[in-house]
């Protein structure tokens, strides 16, 4: 079994810099510690200025359970991206494939941390399925096995997405 890493606040921004995605759809905010190909851990702070608490629900936020899942599968493609396994480069987009036995237990609310872990079942040329999990408080906010598929396509540098 791998021991668990930490990582530097560089490291993770170079990271989470390969992920297609950017700002205000990026929803991993710091990786606490990871195993190379096993395991990842991470948090999410979830601030009542987030973009989708103006309209879910006005008067009552709560973060989308979808969001709460999209989450769950950024970090399983950060632990693709660490893992090097399937090698996966600047010329490729990592999707959400398909979401199994998904489950929610709690709302997150504005001011939760979301603790978010994520657990490799198996692993493929094109992508991997992995158990995840999100936290509040040590409570289940909610659970799902996530496949991950790696396609080619060009990626998004940081000066094309401010466009």
């Amino acid at each position: 079994m791998a021991q668990p890493t930490s990582l530097t606040v560089a490291e993770v921004a170079a990271i989470v810099g390969r992920l297609p995605l950017r700002y205000p759809f990026v929803l991993v905010d710091r990786i606490l510690r990871y195993a190379q190909g096993t395991s990842i851990h991470a948090l999410k702070n979830v601030t009542f200025n987030e973009p989708f608490f103006l309209g879910h629900f006005p008067g009552y936020p709560v973060m989308p359970g979808v969001l709460v899942i999209e989450a769950l599968a950024q970090l399983a493609g950060v632990l693709t991206l660490l893992s090097g396994q399937p090698e996966c480069g600047v010329a490729e987009r990592i999707f959400l494939h398909r979401i199994d036995a998904a489950r929610f237990k709690r709302q997150v609310f504005p001011g939760d941390q979301l603790m978010l872990e994520v657990e490799t079942m198996g692993v493929a040329a094109d992508g991997g399925t992995f158990n995840t999990r999100a936290r509040v408080d040590g409570q289940l906010a909610a659970e799902a096995e996530l496949t991950i598929a790696i396609r080619p396509g060009p990626s998004v540098g940081p000066d094309e997405a401010q466009r």
